[in-house]
């Protein structure tokens, strides 16, 4: 059995080498390494979750996500090779199913979409990378080799081999071939502006009025359908006045 530890310990530790060109030492990563801390603290969790000691598996779990800031619920079942790059923010569910050869980085969330019962948290297979920030929920599966870009959300299945981004995640390429025109989720200089769209709007409508102003100082611009101005005729001021003149006798 310490056997089967010390190489379970030695495949987290690899993955690490293979997956951050950061990681200089086995010392660093034993020391320093978040995700690392987190995968061990969820393996002793999850064993003794499958042993219905739960308890002490949330227990355990708790005491990790604040020593790392990273959430495992001693539920999810994860493979081998599982690696959390920096990590923080990171949450999985109770009924997540994780495969090999999978990379999370920081604010990833593996979540469900409201209070349903029984599987109500993703599945993802093998050899899958989920960019900073993406939201993956609800029970939905994620094939073989997907690539899931930063900050996407994605509700619903991805079939293997595909490259999903945006909200609501959609699939961009398939196969190595592109299924969607090229999107501004991975082009930030293409990114819309409406900030500054309503002010391109708005220029245009000054620089109209300031041409009919224009038009109306040099007579050129007739103003047409203006209502009229209610102007006392004579007579009218006349009947006025008369009235006024006999009012003030009989008083």
């Amino acid at each position: 059995m310490v056997t089967d530890v010390f190489k379970r310990l030695r495949k987290e530790i690899e993955v690490i080498f293979e997956k951050d060109p950061a990681a200089r030492s086995v010392l660093e990563i034993v020391l320093c390494y978040a995700g690392f801390h987190a995968i061990i603290a969820h393996r002793i969790a999850h064993w003794l979750w499958r042993h219905n000691m739960r308890t002490l598996a949330r227990l355990i779990s708790n005491l990790s996500r604040m020593w790392t800031g990273i959430e495992i619920h001693p539920g999810a079942s994860i493979g081998e090779r599982f690696f959390i790059d920096h990590g923080t923010g990171v949450v999985i569910g109770e009924t997540t199913e994780i495969g090999d050869d999978v990379l999370l980085y920081q604010g990833v969330t593996l979540g469900g979409t409201g209070k349903e019962k029984g599987k109500r948290h993703p599945t993802l297979l093998n050899n899958i990378v989920v960019g900073t920030g993406a939201k993956v929920l609800g029970n939905i599966t994620i094939g073989d080799n997907v690539k899931i870009g930063a900050n996407a959300v994605v509700l619903k299945d991805v079939p293997d081999n595909s490259t999903v981004v945006g909200v609501p995640g959609r699939v961009v390429m398939q196969n190595g071939v592109r299924v969607a025109p090229p999107v501004a989720d991975l082009e930030h200089g293409r990114l819309p502006d409406p900030i500054a769209d309503a002010l391109h709007s708005m220029q245009e409508q000054i620089g109209r009025l300031t041409q009919e102003v224009e038009a109306l100082r040099n007579g050129t611009l007739t103003v047409s359908a203006q209502p009229p101005c209610e102007t006392p005729t004579p007579s009218a001021a006349a009947t006025r006045s008369r009235g006024k003149g006999e009012g003030g006798q009989g008083k």
